[in-house]
This record gives C-alpha cells, structure tokens and sequence, in this order.
C-alpha cells in the first residue's frame, strides 16, 4: 500500500484497508516471523528456550504480560522490542490525541471531524517507533497522569461548562491508543492508581472525574516488576494480577559464552579504545565475577546482580589499560589480570551486601569474589589446587614454588610498559614452561595473562604470598613472608 496517496478516509475505503486490533496485530506479525524462521527479538541472548517461547506464546494468545525478573535481566529492552512486532504505518484521524482510527473512531472529536468532512477526512500515517509508551511507576504518579482528569485552562479557553466532556484532558494512556504502553516496576505504583487500571484492562473504558466514557481503548500493556518488590516496597494488587494475562519469569545468563556475547554486544568502547587487546581469558574472567557474586554469601541474592556489573567492569577494564598505555605513550597494549584492580568500583557499586558483606567492607567483598572467580577459571587450564593435598599433589606446581622458595620474588607495578611488565614474568622459567604445557594453542602475547593467572590462583590457594601495595603487587614464599613479619 503507497501510504503518501492515501490523504483522506475515502482514499483508506478506496484501498481496502482493514484495522486490526493492536493484539492481532502483533499475533499476525509474529506468525509470519515464525513462519520465515525470523528472529523476533534481535539481541536478546540467552532466553532462546525459555523466555522468548512464552513470550511468543502469550502474543499468540492476545495476553497483556507482566515480565518479573531481578534487575538487569533485559525486561525493559524485551518491551521495546515488541514495536518490531507491529505494522510499519498505521492510519490516524487527523488532529487526534489518541490516535484514533479512521474506520473505528472512538473519540468525540474524530466523530464529529467524519460527520463534518465524511470522506473528505484528512488522515495521517503513524510510524511504529511513534507507537510505544512507557512510564516509571514511582510513588508520585496519579491518576491523572494516567487516565486524565479536568483542564480548567481549556475550559476557559473554549468557553464551555465542566459538564462538557470536551473539558477533558487526557492521560498517556488513553494518548497511547492503539499502541503499546510499559510501565515499568509495578510494584512501586500505589494500590488506588493500579485500581485505576481494572476497567481499561478488561472492558477498556475510562472513568474521568465523573465522566464515564465508554472508550473502547486498544493497547498491548506489558509491565515489568521484580520479586523484591512484593515484600520490600510495594505489591501487585490482586484482582490486577488476576486481569494480567501471562506473567513471564526473566533470568540471567546460565553459562559464560552468553554472558560475554551479551557483555560485549553493550558495552559501547570508544573508537580509540581499539589499541586494547583482550584475551578470551580475561573475558571470561570478568564474567565470572558475576557468576561468582550470585552464589556469594555476602551478597543478597534477593537483590540480583545485574548484568550491568559486567559491562560497566569491562568498560573499567578496557580503561585501566588504556590509561597505562597512554602514560606509557604506547601505541597498543594486552589487558593484564592486574588491570582488574581497576574493575572494582564497578562491582562495589553494582552489588547489595548482606551483614556480613557490610561487615567484611565493600571492597574485600569486591576482590574476594576476583580471587573466587580466578580458582573457578584456573581449574579450566591447570591442574587443581587444594589448601589439603598430598605430596603427589604438589609436583605439577613443585618448580614455581621452588623458585620462590629459593628466595626469589616477582613484582608487577600497574603501570609498568609492557615489556617490563614481560621481563618481570619471563624471568620465572618454570611458570612459563608450566603454561605452555597445559594451554595449547595459546597466542604468544596471552603467555603472560596466564602466568599471572597461576600466581594470582597460587596465592589464593595460600601457596605464595601476594602483597599489595600503592602501586602493584608483590610475589614471594609464604614461609618467607610470614618470617618477615615476624
């Protein structure tokens, strides 16, 4: 259909155009995408065998959905992609405010603008981006906001009585006819504005100040929520809930690979940013962390731990290398594991701590769950660690200790180039040689992210001593650690 010779109701009659439904829509869209074997929600990762089937379901079903999830589990991006789900114009009324369908008008003013101009009605074309609503549920919203109330102003203006529905101004939602509308933590929304919602939900009409308009009102609502909500801040109000069609559980990712492609596909790196490599490794690592701050015990888990803990630590991460290279005046440079001390006020400010988290301090949380996710990474590469082992045990990691045994220590400054930072490494003969035995096909500049991993997970293993100071860290035996403290 050539929208741009369609400018009036009797070109829309004359081109046999039929409405639908906001509903059917979005079903006959999703058939014909399921049907081509198309992606319907492009970037969301993850959800491919759980939440995106029932999602599909519930549109198939015509249901106004609820996605309750814990923060960060890619609710909000699901309803923003759902305008991919619609036609790409629809037909309005001309001068409408809510949007109103030439062949089904609801509104007074679309009535009386048919009944003036019959087929003559000058109409317009709405692109779908212009379809989609959303509202914060936050404790200031009312009911006007929402559905509308009395403008005095216009009354003035047009001289008319307060019995004159045309007084009238209306909400976003009646403004978001024949469109979808989110609103976002529905919990947070008081109980007397969610009743506000029971007639639109299911009979679609609106109750303005007295005025009971029959307003047959054609939206797609999708909220979301989290489960925290229900006992910390606020609830969904029964007979609400009973008026939602399907509410659909979110989730974070269930393994690493789709936790990366979901860290990389967000976080947005400056062009300049390019002169830092990244090994897999490290990818890995860092997400880790977050796998690790879901299963910790100075963590509420209630809470969740968004994904936006990985893709503002990787941003951090790319930063802290950048910033090295540039005091370095380096053209180019590999992330380092030590660069991860740079990911901390990412993480400290990303997760809800427990008691004992807020005893033990936002920061020890932050590298405990670093050294956590470092054992769980080494174990994919090396032979394991155990604080309790047999002689046996410790012959794949006999030569490294024995080199710090002998007196010898390594240490690694943030800020170093990076071939100090290489020479530093290299000189332990035995760690290389360990790394090159158990990582096959390893690139020849991630060597060293590798040997300071096994350091790293060494003295997690209380194997070596690692001391932190100002600016880097320091390798040595423990037993002469611990006889110099003394």
């Amino acid at each position: 259909m050539k929208i741009k010779t369609i400018q009036n109701l009797g070109d829309l009659k004359a081109a046999n155009y039929f409405s639908k439904s906001i509903k059917d829509e979005l079903r006959v869209n999703l058939i014909t995408k399921i049907k081509n074997q198309e992606n319907t929600f492009e970037g969301i990762h993850g959800f491919e065998n759980t939440v995106i089937p029932e999602l599909e379901r519930a549109i198939l079903s015509r249901h106004n959905i609820n996605l309750l999830g814990l923060r960060g589990q890619a609710k909000t991006r699901i309803a923003r992609n759902l305008i991919q789900l619609l036609d790409e114009y629809i037909p309005v009324i001309e001068g409408s405010e809510i949007n109103d369908d030439p062949l089904h008008p609801i509104s007074r003013f679309a009535k009386e603008q048919i009944e003036k101009h019959g087929d003559k009605t000058p109409i317009t074309w709405l692109h779908r981006s212009e379809r989609f609503f959303e509202k914060l549920a936050t404790p200031d919203v009312s009911v006007a906001d929402l559905i509308g109330d009395i403008d005095p102003i216009k009354a003035a203006n047009l001289k008319l009585n307060y019995t004159d529905e045309r007084v009238i101004h209306f909400g976003m939602i009646p403004r978001a006819h024949r469109c979808i509308f989110v609103i976002n933590e529905l919990p947070d929304l008081q109980a007397r504005i969610q009743v506000a919602l029971f007639n639109i939900l299911q009979e679609g009409d609106i109750q303005i100040r007295g005025f009971k308009l029959r307003l047959p009102l054609d939206l797609q609502f999708i909220f979301t929520a989290n489960p925290e909500d229900y006992t910390n801040r606020g609830s969904i109000v029964t007979p609400l809930k009973d008026r939602i069609g399907s509410q659909i559980l979110t989730h974070y990712p269930k393994d690493i690979p789709t936790a990366k492609t979901i860290t990389q596909q967000e976080a947005k790196l400056e062009v300049n940013q390019q002169m830092v490599d990244v090994p897999e490794i490290a990818k890995d690592l860092l997400e880790q962390i977050s796998f690790e701050a879901r299963e910790s015990e100075y963590v509420d888990a209630k809470s969740g731990v968004s994904a936006r803990l990985s893709i503002t630590a990787y941003q951090n991460l790319i930063s802290t290398a950048e910033r090295r290279a540039l005091t370095n005046g380096e053209n180019k440079t590999k992330v380092r594991l030590s660069d991860f001390v740079g990911i901390i006020p990412s993480i400290t400010g990303k997760v809800e701590l427990l008691y004992e988290g807020e005893q033990a301090g936002a920061d020890y949380v932050a590298l405990q769950l670093l050294e956590n996710a470092i054992k769980k990474q080494h174990e994919n590469y090396f032979p394991p660690l155990k604080k309790l082992e047999k002689e046996s045990d410790k012959l794949p990691y006999k030569a490294i200790l024995e080199w710090f045994y002998d007196g010898n220590q390594v240490e690694l400054f943030d800020y170093v180039s990076d071939d100090e930072y290489k020479a530093e490494l290299i000189q332990i003969e035995p760690l290389f040689s360990f790394v090159k035995k158990h990582v096959k096909d390893i690139k020849s500049e991630d060597i060293y992210f590798y040997m300071e991993l096994v350091l790293w997970a060494l003295t997690a293993h209380q194997k070596l001593s690692k001391h932190r100071f100002t600016e880097g860290n320091q390798f040595r035996d423990l037993l002469g650690d611990y006889l110099n403290n003394i």
